[in-house]
């Protein structure tokens, strides 16, 4: 089987005729098929995998192939193609097939990437385990035991794994930092408004972003760069100058960094992953950079505004999945009443079930103000001091989460103890800033370490710089 390693090597090979776009997909399926019990992905498409790699081939031997010939991407199921299934992972969506394919699908195309598949994830996005999927849980590729992290487990996955080069996965609190720490990826979110999410099936609208999951770096900007940008069907996608980040990643620059005191020295975080934290920052130091410590006392505030927030969005987001116009209806319904009630009993998983409640709940009279209203000037104060450290810090530096991927079933009991594996992610989504997590290091267990770095609004250039840069240990 081809080993990719990146995807300018692929371009290279593929120029070179070592290899055809259609043999990659072919051993892909083989793959995706031998690998089967990781659970990664929902569906292969197969069908239309093949018609594009011999549409591509042909463009390599006419030398007219866009930037990602033969890169074969993975979607997260709330990601949508057209003509081809989405279904959130969902049992509400079955057998729902997607009129439009996303922006981020469309540059990609248009770059001639190939779209092996969907991918297995938390439903409608919600968790941190890939444990709550109406499809069954996605395996760590890195040890079988363990979760691949959520709620883009699969995305993660399937990149580690190798059943396919990159992936695009939606972070709406971490669901793309925190399995890519999880597997050894490199998983990035974007400043939000940098990536359109038209046709990204919405949880809370105001935190989710699109991001990539790669094997590298240099990956990860090149796919952003094309995927970024503003899209007139959503009106919430900047209009601000997309840079070259895949030619922009050599620099000699000094940065300065702030490093969180309260998240390096929080209860609950790994020993390793500290000391791994606090190695990276002495060889930062070793390489010029300035390292200073920096408070941020409202670490226990950002889980619960959060959820606050977030659950209220999903309320209201989700109240569309109803059984009327498509996907799944109780089949025990007998009146328009019974059809809303039954079809989302059913069709919802608990997790889901959840968080629409307390969405719900929050919003309701009599709570909105002491909840809601409360979150989002909570809200304000945090991004108001994760600017403020970033007018004076190139970076803020934190763990990517607090340890390293657990076993299934140890958190499932405590949705509280699941929900703290963002402690540190939801800052950047709260915030609206860019982040991402790089490998740095492998736990005494086996198990890789991330290491998350924060920038200021549209300063994702300076980021994947950075993060180049990052000594895995």
């Amino acid at each position: 089987m081809y080993q990719f390693t990146s995807i300018s090597e692929l371009q290279s090979d593929l120029k070179q005729k070592k290899i055809s776009c259609l043999s990659i997909v072919e051993e892909s399926i083989a793959a995706i098929q031998q690998k089967k019990q990781l659970n990664a992905f929902l569906e292969v498409f197969e069908a239309s995998a093949k018609k594009q790699a011999l549409a591509i081939d042909e463009k390599l031997k006419a030398g007219k192939a866009g930037r990602l010939a033969g890169v074969l991407v993975g979607l997260k199921d709330n990601i949508c193609y057209q003509g081809h299934k989405v279904s959130a992972s969902s049992k509400i969506l079955e057998g729902f097939e997607s009129l439009y394919s996303a922006t981020v699908v469309e540059r990609m195309l248009a770059e001639d990437a190939i779209i092996i598949g969907r991918l297995n994830c938390d439903e409608f996005a919600m968790g941190s385990s890939n444990e709550n999927s109406a499809f069954g849980n996605v395996l760590n590729p890195l040890n079988e035991k363990c979760v691949p992290g959520g709620s883009s487990g699969g995305a993660a996955a399937a990149v580690a794994a190798g059943l396919c080069h990159v992936s695009l996965g939606s972070d709406t609190g971490g669901s793309i930092r925190q399995p890519a720490s999880f597997t050894g990826t490199v998983g990035f979110k974007p400043t939000y408004g940098r990536v359109s999410r038209y046709g990204l099936i919405a949880y809370a609208s105001s935190f989710d972003q699109i991001g990539p999951i790669t094997k590298t770096v240099a990956d990860n900007a090149l796919i952003c760069e094309i995927i970024s940008g503003l899209d007139a069907h959503d009106n919430t996608s900047s209009s601000q100058a997309v840079p070259a980040y895949s030619n922009l990643l050599n620099t000699d620059k000094k940065f300065k960094f702030a490093y969180l005191k309260e998240c390096v020295e929080a209860d609950g975080l790994d020993p390793e992953v500290k000391a791994a934290v606090l190695k990276q920052i002495e060889f930062l130091k070793s390489q010029g950079h300035s390292v200073e410590p920096v408070s941020f006392p409202y670490l226990d505030f950002m889980v619960p505004v959060y959820y606050v927030i977030t659950t209220a969005e999903a309320s209201s987001n989700l109240s569309r999945f109803a059984g009327i116009h498509y996907g799944y209806r109780s089949d025990k319904a007998g009146d328009l009443e019974s059809t809303y009630k039954k079809t989302r009993s059913e069709g919802f998983g608990k997790e889901v079930k959840r968080r629409i409640m307390l969405g719900t709940f929050v919003l309701s009279a009599g709570y909105y103000d002491a909840y809601f209203s409360k979150g989002q000037k909570v809200r304000r104060i945090i991004h108001d001091k994760t600017k403020a450290i970033l007018k004076d810090f190139d970076f803020i530096i934190t763990p990517s989460t607090p340890g390293t991927a657990f076993e299934f079933g140890k958190n499932s009991a405590d949705p509280i103890k699941m929900y703290l594996e963002d402690i540190f992610t939801v800052q950047a989504n709260i915030a609206g800033v860019p982040a991402i997590s790089v490998p740095c290091g492998l736990h005494s267990n086996g198990l890789p370490m991330g290491i998350q770095l924060m920038a200021d609004y549209f300063e994702e250039a300076k980021l994947f710089a950075m993060a180049a840069q990052i000594n895995p240990l």
